[in-house]
């Protein structure tokens, strides 16, 4: 239908995609899809099980409509979320075997939920070894994924926002993508970034993006501020460090967005993240520059019907 999007050689049944961190061991595949999601990033999946932080570590704030989460990769390690991808596929393929015979077989074949492998580091594991880690977990994961984010910008790992600077970001990217050489079939690498980057520090990404041919970026993660917030600050204070995400990160994350797609001509393809609630936030991004967007808390307020109404809006336009 007229909603397909293509890029990356992917057909994309929809430009709205569920951010990581919501499905992160790959669990509700159908579910998700049957909400109308045209894509969902699993992880982040580090190859090693991990407990995440202590409980409470996911917080509401309804009177700013956002979020705050300090989960810390909580996952069951590469190799369980690499097996669930391998059940859900081999599903995928009876359902469609069965289903060609109406006629049009290529283009439900073609329409079918794409799934993004979001990758990071276990917390034992010190940064200089980090670019093990991401390795471990993108050639278990390489035949179950349509693409790959590479995570540096969560908050809650200690140390890993450290992985944004440059020289180390070269190294994590530049041995994926030697190993992506190894496959058959190449799989698109992207970079997610903090939204608490200055400019020189997205010129940075920019520059590197360019120079080793990045397939694109994810704008943004949750951030680290608290400013402009109408919740009381003796409430945060109560609730203590983690990622903000939500309406408070509209703005920032679209200033990013048009920051990124304006420096680089357009070159490198942007999927937006942060505070889209409604069409009309889409929209704000999509003009911005982003290929693809992705929600997340807007779906935790808004509700299952969000993605549907999303989807009629772009399409009206």
């Amino acid at each position: 239908g007229t909603l397909g999007f293509k890029i990356w050689n992917l057909e994309f049944p929809n430009r709205v995609g569920l951010g990581a961190g919501f499905d992160k061991n790959a669990r509700y595949l159908n579910e998700l899809e049957a909400l109308g999601f045209g894509f969902v990033e699993v992880g982040t999946v580090t190859p090693l099980p991990q407990a995440g932080n202590d409980k409470p570590r996911l917080f509401r704030l309804p009177k700013d409509k956002a979020l705050i989460n300090r989960m810390g990769f909580n996952n069951d390690g590469v190799e369980k979320v690499a097996q669930r991808l391998i059940k859900w596929r081999e599903k995928q393929l009876a359902f469609g075997s069965q289903h060609s015979h109406n006629g049009n077989g290529l283009q439900t074949a073609n329409c079918k939920l794409i799934i993004g492998g979001n990758i990071g580091k276990n917390k034992v594991t010190p940064n200089e070894d980090a670019w093990k880690d991401y390795e471990i977990c993108f050639n278990a994961l390489h035949p179950y994924v349509d693409y790959f984010v590479v995570n540096v910008s969560s908050p809650n790992t200690p140390g890993l926002r450290e992985l944004q600077e440059k020289d180390s970001l070269r190294k994590i990217l530049t041995h994926l993508q030697n190993e992506n050489e190894k496959f058959e079939n190449k799989k698109p690498i992207l970079l997610k970034i903090a939204p608490d980057l200055s400019n020189d520090q997205i010129d940075d990404v920019i520059n590197l993006a360019l120079e080793i041919k990045l397939d694109g970026l994810v704008a943004s993660n949750t951030t680290i501020s608290r400013d402009g917030l109408v919740t009381q600050n003796s409430k945060l204070d109560a609730i203590g460090n983690g990622g903000l995400s939500g309406l408070p990160l509209k703005e920032r994350s679209t200033v990013v967005v048009k920051y990124i797609c304006k420096k680089t001509d357009g070159k490198i393809p942007v999927i937006a993240s942060g505070g889209i609630f409604t069409g009309d936030d889409a929209k704000e991004k999509i003009n911005a520059g982003a290929s693809l967007v992705q929600v997340w808390t807007g779906f935790i307020y808004e509700g299952p019907s969000i993605v549907k109404k999303i989807c009629k809006s772009i399409n009206i336009n």
